[in-house]
Parts: C-alpha cells; structure tokens; sequence
C-alpha cells in the first residue's frame, strides 16, 4: 500500500509540476503581448512532460476598470482539475 501511495504522489506531482508551467506559460504570453485583454473564456491545450493537458483562461473584470483579473485553469486530459493560477493584468 504505501509503495503504491508513494507512487500515486509522485504522480501528482509531475502533474501538478507540468500543470504549473502550463499556466505560467499562458500568462507570461498574455503580458508579452502588451494588450489588454477581453472579457470571456479561451481554451487552449498544452504538452509538458509527454502530457497533454487542458485549459482554461478566464478573464474578468475588477472594481478597477483599467485592470483584468486572469485565472489560468489546468486540467489532465480526463478533465480532472490539477491547478489555478490567477494574476492581474493592468490596461497597457
């Protein structure tokens, strides 16, 4: 039993891994491109790590109007969620 928890962790972790540079890519490319995103939901798909993942970025408006919140959402390919990553995104 724990050698197959031991494993199951260390599966979770590549996972949670990947996931995270999954998002951290996404949204370093939203503030590379120096626009001031729209409102809404894109889906987008990612590979790390041999994995291919699903995601989500969700942008929202703030009590500010010249600031987005942006939550980048990650999912393994069943669709089970893995991570959320959420950062502000000021009007450029």
């Amino acid at each position: 039993k724990a050698a197959a928890a031991l494993t199951a962790n260390t599966q979770r972790l590549g996972d949670t891994l990947a996931a995270q540079w999954c998002a951290d890519n996404q949204l370093t490319g939203l503030r590379l491109q120096r626009q001031f995103p729209p409102v809404g939901d894109l889906e987008f798909s990612c590979e790390q790590l041999g994995q291919s993942y699903r995601g989500t970025l969700v942008v929202r408006p703030t009590p500010n109007p010249n600031f987005r919140r942006v939550d980048a959402r990650i999912a393994d390919a069943q669709g089970r969620p893995l991570l959320q990553l959420s950062t502000i995104l000021p009007r450029i």
